[in-house]
């Protein structure tokens, strides 16, 4: 009975459901992995038939490009930059407006939420042209908040409604005794919201941030001096007009994906839990 019920745990334990996502683990490892060695193989390598799977003598000649040749750094800290500024924008008024949307008495609401679900999806590519003769016309090309304030706009109602969907599991009794105590909805934002708000606001920030951290066409389209691209734009931009150092672009890949990584392996309990909270509310 003993070896029968081992034999059925396990069996339990591999179903085609944990075979399928370890199919689809590999299949998303696969390419980074690729990349990663990539980044260390000579350029003669590169090309090398068959591939070889890891470079028969790794260097760091494409990292040292990257971060000399190219000042990778200036454009991982403009994204860095751009990133975290506009995660706090959003964070800070995707609080109070996920509260109001959750807690607050007014008309409207559906329509409301229905607009920003339709803001969230709506395709970055329609509203560049505009964008950029209103930043023109004011004088935010070649800068920073010409990016930030635009993230903000389109990462702001995904942030509402993963903030108001989790505001929702939070108890109102703390509340009503905030406000039998006198506390305004302000306060009670600040000293009873924001404490419990953990999860939603680690998942908010961190697709916000990768999303900003990870956007080219606004960043392409913005800012035309070195000074101000980013990541995604300066890697795209490596090299001439006749070279493509395909090893250099690779070192700076994943260089750039270190910081998301980071980020996720650090609020992944966090960002499972704002992200499966309130799934069924309304």
């Amino acid at each position: 009975m003993t070896a029968l019920s081992a034999s059925s745990a396990r069996r339990r334990l591999f179903t085609p459901v944990h075979a399928g996502a370890v199919v689809i683990a590999l299949l998303t490892a696969l390419p980074l992995y690729w990349l990663a060695a990539s980044s260390f193989k000579p350029d003669a390598e590169l090309g090398s038939t068959p591939p070889a799977l890891w470079p028969s003598h790794p260097t760091l000649d494409h990292y040292r490009d990257a971060f000399g040749q190219y000042e990778f750094a200036r454009y991982l800290a403009n994204s860095l930059l751009v990133a975290s500024l506009t995660t706090l924008g959003v964070l800070a008024l995707g609080l109070f407006s996920g509260y109001a949307l959750a807690r607050l008495p007014m008309r409207g609401k559906r329509p409301i939420l229905i607009a920003l679900l339709m803001i969230s999806v709506f395709p970055t590519v329609s509203v560049i042209t505009p964008l950029y003769l209103i930043e023109r016309q004011i004088g935010w090309l070649n800068s920073y908040q010409g990016l930030i304030v635009p993230y903000i706009a389109f990462h702001l109602p995904f942030a509402v409604w993963i903030l108001r969907n989790y505001l929702l599991r939070i108890p109102f009794e703390m509340e009503e005794s905030a406000r039998i105590d006198g506390a305004g909805p302000t306060r009670t934002v600040l000293q009873i919201i924001l404490p419990q708000a953990g999860p939603g606001l680690f998942t908010s920030g961190v697709f916000t941030f990768t999303a900003a951290y990870t956007e080219f066409l606004m960043a392409l389209t913005f800012n035309s001096e070195d000074a101000f691209r980013t990541v995604p734009v300066g890697v795209a931009l490596f090299g001439a007009e006749f070279e493509v150092p395909y090893g250099t672009i690779f070192a700076g890949s994943i260089a750039a994906l270190l910081p998301i990584v980071v980020l996720v392996l650090i609020f992944r309990r966090a960002v499972v839990s704002g992200l499966t909270s309130g799934a069924v509310k309304g």
